[in-house]
């Protein structure tokens, strides 16, 4: 079976505020509509993903994309939320998918079981939504803010997206009513056809983005969904003739060079295998590996920056990062500074992240010889828990 889905992205947000959209605004370093985009290209059960954008924003579309699996190329939206709907349609009919979900580009927080509810509910009764009861006494106002009678509760639900329906039935409602100007919802087609829609449950942290007020609550939804983790590093690396040694991406003139199949940046390569290690990706060696030619002399920001990438597209970020480097000579000291700045760009954070320290053991040992430099390194990420 095709599931397809059509992410409603083309609106403005005004009610949002900000300078930009709110689909492209970021919640804890990343974008809204990334993390919705995210949510259905991670589910196995979901075929291809087509967004509806206003016209103007694909480059900024291309970003909040970026790296995701499942994506189609962007379709404009039209004047009206309806119109956009099916616009992505049209786009999908190609594809000929079975079912399709419909869902706000500004709820980034949908779940997996919410997926498969609104899945198999349309599967089995050709519609279905997600919805959430009505738990508080609702009133009514009259001409102004004065409470002129209370609604029944009963039987009340707040209607949700997803939306999914069997794809050749709502492709033909939105054509039938594309001149219907009432229509607030996609369920609304099929209650205007009189055709039954069913109510799946949703989640409450199910939430859409609308007001500023919206962003500090999405703030407090992800850190509470959040965990934290930390990973530590270690390399070596000898010295031979040479003029220069690179140290977290600073060359500092030197006697001596650091011999390795890379450029031989230990520090660098110490926070590397931090970064994977709190990811539990393995280390450098996996990623890439010494016995394959094209790394050989590759500077080894590739490396920092593959592991810095690897933590965002799992939807994390790195919170803090200390490197020690142990050695006699060269003296770190003078170039510490550029060293921070050097990693801060590399992984994309704030100087305020990075930590770079040096230390000697008191001429003991290899490094205390002049043999070579050690490096050790600890990192911070916060990750979507497990």
């Amino acid at each position: 079976m095709k599931v397809a889905v059509v992410i409603v992205a083309a609106g403005k947000g005004v009610r949002a505020g900000g300078e930009l959209p709110k689909q492209y605004r970021s919640i804890v370093g990343e974008p809204v509509l990334r993390r919705t985009l995210r949510a259905f290209a991670d589910h196995p059960r979901i075929t291809s993903i087509l967004a509806v954008i206003a016209e103007g924003q694909e480059d900024r579309f291309a970003d909040a994309a970026s790296g995701l699996p499942k994506i189609a190329p962007p379709v404009p939206g039209g004047a009206e939320r309806q119109a956009s709907v099916l616009r992505g349609l049209e786009a999908l009919a190609r594809e000929e998918p079975d079912i399709v979900l419909i869902h706000d580009g500004a709820r980034p927080f949908v779940s997996s079981a919410t997926i498969d509810r609104v899945i198999d509910a349309a599967r089995r009764d050709s519609g279905a939504i997600a919805a959430l009861p009505v738990s508080d006494t609702l009133k009514r106002a009259g001409d102004g803010p004065v409470i002129s009678g209370t609604v029944p509760r009963d039987r009340l639900w707040r209607a949700q997206t997803p939306q999914g329906f069997r794809f050749e039935e709502i492709l033909d409602l939105h054509r039938q009513f594309s001149e219907r100007e009432d229509m607030t919802d996609d369920a609304s087609l099929f209650e205007a056809a009189g055709r039954p829609v069913t109510l799946v449950e949703d989640d409450p942290t199910n939430i859409k983005i609308t007001r500023p007020e919206d962003f500090a609550l999405a703030e407090r939804l992800l850190e509470s969904a959040m965990e934290t983790r930390v990973g530590q590093g270690f390399d070596v690396h000898a010295f031979e003739d040479g003029d220069h040694v690179t140290l977290c991406g600073v060359d500092i003139p030197h006697t001596q060079k650091l011999r390795g199949h890379s450029d031989a940046d230990v520090g660098m390569h110490a926070l590397t295998d931090a970064i994977y290690g709190a990811l539990a990706e393995g280390d450098i060696g996996q990623h890439f590996p010494p016995s394959d030619e094209q790394w050989r002399g590759a500077p080894s920001e590739v490396f920092l920056r593959h592991a810095a990438e690897l933590v965002k597209k799992r939807g994390g970020r790195i919170l803090h990062t200390d490197v020690t480097l142990i050695c006699e000579a060269p003296k770190v000291g003078p170039h510490r500074e550029a060293m921070r700045g050097a990693l801060a760009e590399i992984m994309g954070i704030s100087l305020d992240r990075v930590a770079v320290k040096a230390t000697t053991t008191e001429k003991l040992g290899f490094t205390g010889r002049g043999e070579g430099i050690a490096a050790q390194a600890l990192v911070t990420v916060t990750l979507p828990a497990s």
